[in-house]
């Protein structure tokens, strides 16, 4: 599976992380900083040092004063390379309001020939459409989140509380705290996206 992994904001990448083997890495921005070898740094580098801009092979500037976040304009770099995976990697922390942004673009529908996930601190993220089937252990907490509109038909197996072809609305908390029942969980919907948040609070 061809992976690009996009580099958001830090301070740091997750404890255990791994760089998926032959992955393309993008920074956005202050992603740079992140001490992982970058292969293509977007942004306008108000968050990047000119030291560490010299170490990277490519650069694509863009205007501080621009109608979208360093992590979108990152993003369509990534899709320019035809990946099969899209691996944003950051810190759960940070602003509110761009953590939110964040989550809302990875569901855009710009992105949806493409497998989409997140490591953002603990936690990780999915976008759903179609099916998809996640490893997990038993007693992990998943969430479900009805993204860009109404996600119908949706199935889930192997977590506590199925769920039979129901149809999860956007500001709904029906998907809210599930539990994995064992090692996997194969979840799908027919019409719409879902986000699946996997907290790691464990």
């Amino acid at each position: 599976m061809k992976t690009v992994v996009v580099l958001a904001g830090g301070p740091d990448v997750p404890a255990d992380f791994t760089l998926p083997e032959g992955a393309t890495v993008i920074a956005a921005d202050g992603g740079a900083e992140l001490g992982v070898p970058v292969d293509l740094a977007v942004g306008d580098f108000d968050s990047t040092t000119t030291e560490t801009l010299a170490s990277i092979p490519a650069t694509e500037r863009h205007p501080a004063d621009k109608d979208a976040t360093d992590l979108e304009l990152a993003l369509r770099a990534a899709l320019k390379l035809e990946p099969d995976r899209i691996l944003v990697v950051g810190s759960a922390g940070g602003r509110l309001d761009h953590l939110l942004g964040s989550l809302l673009l990875l569901a855009a529908e710009q992105y949806a020939d493409v497998q989409v996930d997140a490591r953002l601190g603990a936690a990780e993220a999915h976008v759903l459409r179609g099916e998809r089937v996640l490893a997990g252990v038993p007693g992990e907490l998943i969430s479900l989140f009805a993204l860009h509109g109404a996600a119908e038909g949706v199935v889930a197996e192997g977590l506590v509380y199925p769920l039979h072809g129901e149809t999860l609305q956007p500001g709904s908390s029906r998907g809210t705290s599930n539990v994995f029942a064992g090692d996997e969980a194969r979840i799908s919907v027919a019409r719409g996206v879902l986000l699946a948040i996997r907290p790691n609070t464990a």
